[in-house]
């Protein structure tokens, strides 16, 4: 999971309200079913000693929820009378959710936020530009076109059999090449931004191959090719969402695999283990599990996945923390050692996010049924200490 949604919790002090609840309308007592979920929020937030102008914040932003398209589930984060963040959620939670702590109450998102819904900027792609798609929680939104170079040729049905014919066919395919160039310099330029965790390129497969081959290869590699889309009318839409989805599933096994593959691989021996010079615990390798491990790497802004395993016990584990996304550690002394006046704890995994998120890293929550990291807890690292 891209973690740059999170950029908003970064910079603000707390403390925070953290707050799941179920936001969807699909019975006929939506109305004042959510009504009440809403008072019933606002008011464990006041009974946790949230500030009367927090509550009030949260309270008017619930009143504002749009009787229509609602999201399943919502997550909200306020601090100081401010609504920092809204998070619609893929799916509903089973209760009304608050806390009112030091860090925002991320770590529920990871399986609230289900990646199984796909997260792709689709491309269909045609000889005179390419139209764009970006699919988020079931939805697909148009979000422009990209128009291509264009070669009027002589009005002919078809060039003509003589010496010119060989020139008005390479005419005709440097445009092609040149409209390819022009998609596949503008989806570099967007991707970035564009919060997709994969680029679906649809329609014409002379011309979606020739957009692939000219994407640099760290966009390649998060790139794939799907049949059964295009710019054109008669598109059968339903079964092209379905093969959206499995190349998503396909793309997001195959990612989690590799990291997986990265983490057993970089924590080194059985029993290995090594320290800094202040004697706490470091990892051996490219990857690092256990708490002390994992908070030193990102206190050392060396994460570039972090791992969350449900059922472990680590992630629960309580860490001291100040008010930078790397003022982490799990002695109260690591803090004041740099120069934090009053250290709070707060669960491993909502430190750990704020700073796997503030470093540009991901998150990626594996499933009970895979071999994971012991405790629960574990990090691909950017470079070895």
């Amino acid at each position: 999971m891209d973690l740059a949604f999170l950029t908003p919790l970064l910079d603000r002090p707390g403390p925070w309200a953290s707050l799941y609840l179920d936001t969807s309308r699909a019975t006929e007592d939506a109305a004042p079913r959510r009504a009440l979920i809403d008072r019933a929020a606002v008011h464990r937030l006041a009974g946790l000693g949230a500030d009367d102008a927090t509550c009030a914040a949260v309270r008017d932003h619930l009143a504002g929820e749009p009787t229509a398209a609602s999201p399943p589930g919502r997550a909200l984060f306020a601090a100081d009378g401010e609504v920092a963040l809204d998070v619609p959620l893929t799916d509903s939670p089973p209760d009304v959710a608050a806390t009112w702590a030091p860090l925002p109450h991320t770590a529920p998102l990871l399986g609230l936020l289900d990646d199984a819904a796909p997260r792709c900027l689709v491309v269909a792609v045609d000889r005179t530009g390419a139209a764009l798609e970006h699919h988020e929680l079931g939805r697909a939104a148009p979000i422009g076109t990209v128009e291509g170079r264009q070669w009027q040729g002589r009005g002919h049905r078809a060039p003509p059999a003589d010496r010119y014919e060989w020139h008005y066919r390479h005419r005709v395919e440097d445009a092609w090449e040149r409209t390819a160039t022009i998609v596949a310099d503008q989806l570099t330029r967007m991707w970035p931004g564009s919060g997709a965790g994969l680029l679906v390129l649809t329609g014409d497969v002379r011309e979606r191959r020739a957009v692939r081959a000219q994407l640099p290869p760290q966009l390649q590699a998060d790139t794939v090719e799907v049949d059964g889309g295009g710019r054109a009318d008669g598109i059968d839409r339903d079964s092209f969402e379905r093969r959206v989805a499995e190349a998503w599933e396909e793309h997001r096994s195959r990612h989690l695999t590799t990291v997986l593959d990265a983490f057993r691989t970089g924590v080194g021996r059985p029993g290995e283990h090594a320290t800094d010079a202040a004697g706490t615990e470091t990892a051996p390798g490219a990857a690092a599990q256990g708490v002390p491990a994992v908070v030193t790497a990102a206190r050392q802004h060396q994460l570039a996945a972090l791992l969350i395993q449900p059922g472990g016990h680590d992630a629960e584990r309580p860490v001291w923390t100040g008010p930078e996304p790397e003022h982490i550690g799990v002695q109260r002394a690591d803090l004041r050692a740099m120069g934090v006046a009053r250290p709070q704890q707060s669960p491993a995994a909502d430190a750990l996010l704020r700073s796997a998120a503030a470093v540009g890293a991901e998150a990626l929550l594996v499933p009970e049924a895979v071999p994971g990291p012991p405790g629960g807890l574990g990090a691909v690292l950017r470079w070895n200490a």
